[in-house]
């Protein structure tokens, strides 16, 4: 099965073999090396992710990448910091980290707006 990929999606994932693959070496692929030198399959794709061991071993490497491919269905988006999550409720806009930011934001807006009123 190939996961499709974009343009943008595959300038990181090139970046990322060249840096984290083991089986990359100067362009070709230890794997797929039977005493001819191969081209990396997945170097030269721009449409799809066609490696099982870059797609199993190297990409969960870049979280944010990994999510934003291999996406199960009902992730969303966080409105702050744009990083895949997901969600426990379905009108849930932050991911967790950025939740409980975004809670004691509210909250101490709420206890100023409480004290402004008191005076």
């Amino acid at each position: 099965m190939v996961i499709p990929i974009t343009p943008r999606q595959s300038k990181k994932i090139n970046a990322l073999i060249r840096k984290l693959c083991c089986n990359y070496v100067d362009g070709n692929c230890l794997l797929l090396d039977d005493g001819e030198e191969h081209s990396c399959v997945q170097c030269i794709s721009r449409y799809g992710i066609y490696c099982n061991y870059f797609k199993n071993a190297v990409l969960p490497a870049d979280n944010a990448l990994h999510a934003e491919i291999v996406r199960p269905a009902g992730r969303k988006q966080c409105q702050i910091c744009k990083t895949h999550f997901v969600p426990k409720a379905k009108n849930q806009r932050y991911c967790p980290d950025c939740a409980t930011i975004q809670k004691r934001k509210k909250a101490a807006e709420r206890q100023r707006r409480k004290r402004a009123a008191q005076l």
